[in-house]
């Protein structure tokens, strides 16, 4: 599969000029006029009143619609139940892949942009797959788009569309929740969307290749604390569960998307609204940020900003950084009791646009749209 280089500049552009609206899957937003809606303060800025689809910006952000589930863009219909998704460097422009949570049709789309942020063309690079919920770019610029099944697989896709997607059975057959590269220890770490879900390591056996491999989970007792890990005898076998073949797995409230970056892994839990951060070089296992009960951590991806974005739920959507240390950030808001889920953050090669879906369920995919984001991402 084709190797290719992230372009990283220093500084993070804002788009400019005057903003359009349609009808169409391209339509552009920015909230804006009036009085700041009251309690709802960023450093970034005010969060402005909401527009017509009761979206609400941090001041100086805006925003566009790139895809609606059901709806032509590039040339292609834009796949139901979004789910993860990645940026990839592409010449002057980059590309934006979305992985598709539809049961047994599901699979991996990709839209690629020009240097402006146009849409120049849509394609599919994975089908027929089921419930493609999470994935991850290795650093090779591949997708790993995984299946959110009992037994789901790992594929690995070629987001230019030049090769075709291969299943990579040594990373083990389970709910796939989250995968993240630790270049410097040469490993993937997975998380599993099971309400005790277990945490893996996989090791292969060649950098760059995902072919074979050692896979292990994590032990160690309740809480954060210090951690081991212990090989999975047979991580594709047929009739025993890989989650079930190491006495003493730790277990976690379900494990959602994970990042690493410095050192830490990072990973959300749905269950008990945490995210938890292992340190990897002194095998330690800490909870990074508590949120409110009631909330439901979405998507945590990491930018330019030296941080992760985070999604949580409650009397709507809010979108916010989450610093180093811990602090929040709000930059959007999504209004609504419960609000819709967020999936599939992720940031332009130069960090100055953010990519994800909201799906607002219902049964109508129809509702399920994929915005870019624009602002200072920056802290």
């Amino acid at each position: 599969m084709s190797r290719h280089t992230s372009v990283r500049p220093e500084a993070i552009p804002v788009l400019t000029g005057p903003l359009w609206s349609s009808a169409s899957a391209e339509a552009t937003f920015r909230t804006g006029g009036g009085p700041a809606l009251p309690g709802l303060l960023s450093r970034y800025g005010d969060l402005e009143p909401p527009d017509s689809d009761a979206i609400t910006l941090a001041r100086g952000f805006t925003g566009r619609v790139v895809g609606r589930s059901g709806q032509r863009v590039g040339g292609l219909t834009w796949h139901a139940e979004p789910g993860a998704g990645a940026c990839f460097p592409d010449g002057d422009g980059w590309i934006y892949v979305s992985n598709s949570d539809v049961p047994l049709l599901g699979g991996v789309s990709a839209i690629r942009f020009g240097p402006d942020g146009a849409v120049r063309s849509a394609y599919r690079i994975l089908s027929g797959t089921d419930r493609n919920r999470t994935g991850e770019a290795t650093p090779w610029d591949t997708w790993l788009s995984c299946e959110e099944t009992g037994r789901g697989r790992i594929f690995e896709c070629d987001p230019y569309g030049a090769h075709a997607a291969m299943p990579r059975l040594a990373m083990g057959l389970f709910r796939h929740a989250g995968a993240a590269f630790d270049p410097s220890r040469t490993a993937v770490y997975l998380t599993e969307g099971e309400p005790d879900g277990c945490f893996y390591r996989f090791r292969p056996e060649d950098w760059g290749d995902l072919t074979t491999g050692v896979l292990e989970v994590m032990v160690g007792g309740p809480g954060p604390g210090p951690v081991t890990w212990r090989r999975v005898p047979n991580p594709a076998a047929l009739f025993e569960p890989t989650r079930e073949q190491v006495e003493g797995a730790k277990r976690f409230a379900g494990s959602g998307e994970c990042h690493y970056s410095g050192g830490l892994c990072r990973f959300a839990t749905a269950g008990d609204g945490r995210v938890w951060a292992y340190d990897a070089e002194n095998e330690q296992i800490t909870v990074l940020h508590n949120a409110d009960p009631r909330s439901d951590i979405g998507g945590v991806t990491a930018g330019h900003v030296r941080a992760l974005v985070i999604a949580e739920h409650g009397d709507g959507t809010e979108m916010a950084i989450l610093g180093e240390d811990g602090a929040r950030t709000p930059f959007l808001r999504i209004l609504g009791q419960g609000g819709p889920e967020v999936t599939g953050p992720a940031f332009s090669p130069d960090g100055a646009r953010l990519y994800f879906s909201a799906r607002h369920g219902g049964g109508s995919s129809a509702a399920d749209v994929t915005y870019e984001i624009t602002g200072r991402f920056r802290r």
